[in-house]
């Protein structure tokens, strides 16, 4: 069989939509979410499908059926050599997990793609193109793209930027990528007049070899330095995005992140700089306990001139923000960026922001149990995440933490732990590190548990001590003000691991599930024990 490669530059989503795809040999490596999409669109669009992973069919079995029957050839489990399965390819698709860079990936593959990556350098016509889900996204997508990546805060970011770009109806917002949908099953319906809001993780960045028209940056500190090796690698990794945005797009830069704010530097694109203080020229900031632009100019696709805004540059107080703590102060000014850049007016976005009130497994609060509030932070996996989670709630509070080791530094996150928590409830590998680290730094209270039920058992307990402490000593005081006597005390257990979840769980997900389950199964039973009083 002759192999015709099929050629990534000229492909578009309406030539998919007109066949260009039909007959054509592709394969898929990796039987995950990204995997399961892009095996669906090639199918649909009439390829050939083959899907690669290492894993057995056994092992897979509701992954495959999430492939709804179509017509895809499997080739499963750890006898199946991966070179195998793209021999007569046209086109090889990868999951953002799969790279040949990457220490992490699976070995056996990682290697047969090295050595396709090397062929394909050497002699284009001797092998297949390799694309990225993200990257074919990226390629294809026929409307303006807002990427948004950094260490902590993107999901929230992307979401309240989708939020307020979605309150102009005449320009779809979609929300997609490392969040929400796998786009590429989306790509054969969107129009020029949408907008597609990516988050972009540190996986799929480096995958890419196109931009979006805007790239958004919360942030880049420490994280996933099992796949990069060093810090170093990974704020280059970071970086890409910002070198491949479209010049006539704009970056939404950071200015209190200094690794951000030098992206400025780079001159690829106009900077819209935002901080929680004044606000530079042609950016974002706070004054007066408003967030406030200082001469945003729109982009071009949105008619270019100066963002409308109200009095003084007023967009929106911050009184009005659903979603608590200084970090998302910083997030929702990026988004407000985004839908300045877009045209979106001042009204239409303090409507918006005021209802946004965050995702899932992001300070998400779950249940308030006889004035315990449970909130869940499964996706605050490092160190400056959990230190935001625990600056956004007053004491009494009690953190429970742990998980999988990610090789990160977490010495800066007991000092915070020691001034803000009353308790730390730890699970899971990483366990009697953290309560090493903890118990050095001061934490007043640390404890170790088996299960998250259990810590979470054991978090309610001390948080309510911790309360009627608290409620005991207002009525002892005689300058207790009558403020703080209108709004009823509340403890706060916190799940915030500042750690991965696979010791335990499959992902954060299922912990944030686990979590969400035990509070629920808490009140259940405190509702009980009322009604039998």
């Amino acid at each position: 069989m002759v192999r015709r490669i099929v050629e990534l530059d000229r492909l578009t989503a309406a030539g998919v939509r007109d066949g260009a795809l039909g007959g054509r040999s592709v394969t898929v490596l990796g039987l995950a979410r990204s995997g399961i999409a892009m095996a669906r669109f090639f199918a649909d669009a009439g390829a050939r499908v083959t899907i690669y992973d290492g894993r057995s069919a056994g092992e897979l079995a509701q992954a495959i059926a999430a492939l709804g029957g179509r017509p895809i050839e499997l080739a499963l489990g750890p006898a199946v050599d991966p070179a195998s399965a793209w021999a007569s390819a046209d086109l090889v698709a990868t999951s953002p997990s799969i790279n040949p860079d990457f220490p992490t990936a699976e070995p056996r593959l990682r290697a047969a793609l090295a050595a396709l990556v090397a062929a394909h350098r050497v002699d284009p016509g001797s092998a297949p193109a390799l694309v990225s889900e993200p990257d074919l996204v990226l390629r294809m997508c026929p409307c303006p793209t807002i990427g948004v990546t950094g260490t902590k805060g993107k999901t929230t970011t992307s979401s309240l930027t989708a939020a307020l770009l979605a309150a102009d109806p005449a320009h779809p917002a979609i929300l997609g990528g490392n969040v929400g949908i796998p786009l590429v099953e989306r790509l054969t319906e969107l129009t020029p007049e949408d907008r597609v809001v990516i988050e972009l993780s540190e996986l799929q960045l480096p995958t890419l070899s196109h931009g979006t028209t805007v790239a958004v940056y919360t942030n880049v500190t420490s994280d996933h330095l099992d796949r990069h090796g060093t810090l170093e690698a990974y704020r280059a990794v970071k970086r890409r995005l910002a070198e491949l945005v479209d010049p006539a797009g704009a970056l939404v830069l950071n200015a209190e992140d200094p690794i951000v704010a030098a992206y400025g530097a780079l001159g690829v694109a106009p900077v819209v700089a935002y901080r929680r203080d004044r606000p530079l020229p042609g950016g974002l900031g706070v004054e007066d306990g408003w967030i406030v632009a200082a001469g945003v100019e729109r982009l071009a696709l949105a008619g270019g001139g100066a963002a409308e805004v109200g009095p003084g540059g007023r967009i929106l107080p911050l009184a009005e923000l659903a979603i608590p703590g200084d970090h998302n102060v910083s997030n929702a000014l990026a988004a407000v960026a985004v839908a300045l850049l877009f045209g979106i007016s001042p009204d239409a976005i303090r409507r918006a922001a005021a209802a946004f009130v965050g995702v899932e497994h992001r300070l998400e609060p779950v249940a308030t149990v006889d004035g315990v509030r449970f909130i869940n932070d499964s996706q605050g996996t490092q160190p400056d995440a959990v230190i935001a989670a625990l600056q956004a709630f007053p004491r009494p509070l009690v953190l429970i933490a742990g998980g999988r080791d990610k090789g990160v530094d977490l010495s800066g996150l007991g000092p915070v732990a020691a001034e803000r928590a009353d308790a730390a409830v730890l699970i899971g590998e990483s366990g009697p590190a953290l309560a090493t680290l903890f118990r050095d730094s001061g934490v007043m209270r640390v404890e170790q548990a088996a299960t998250l039920e259990e810590a979470v058992e054991l978090a309610d307990t001390i948080a309510r001590e911790a309360l009627a402490e608290l409620l005991a000593a207002n009525a002892r005081s005689a300058n207790a003000r009558s403020a703080d006597a209108a709004e009823p005390a509340v403890a706060t257990v916190l799940l915030s691991p500042a750690a991965a979840s696979f010791d335990m769980f499959v992902d954060y997900a299922a912990r944030g599930a686990a979590f969400r389950a035990a509070a629920a199964a808490m009140a259940k039973r405190r509702a009980a024990a009322r009604a039998r009083r």
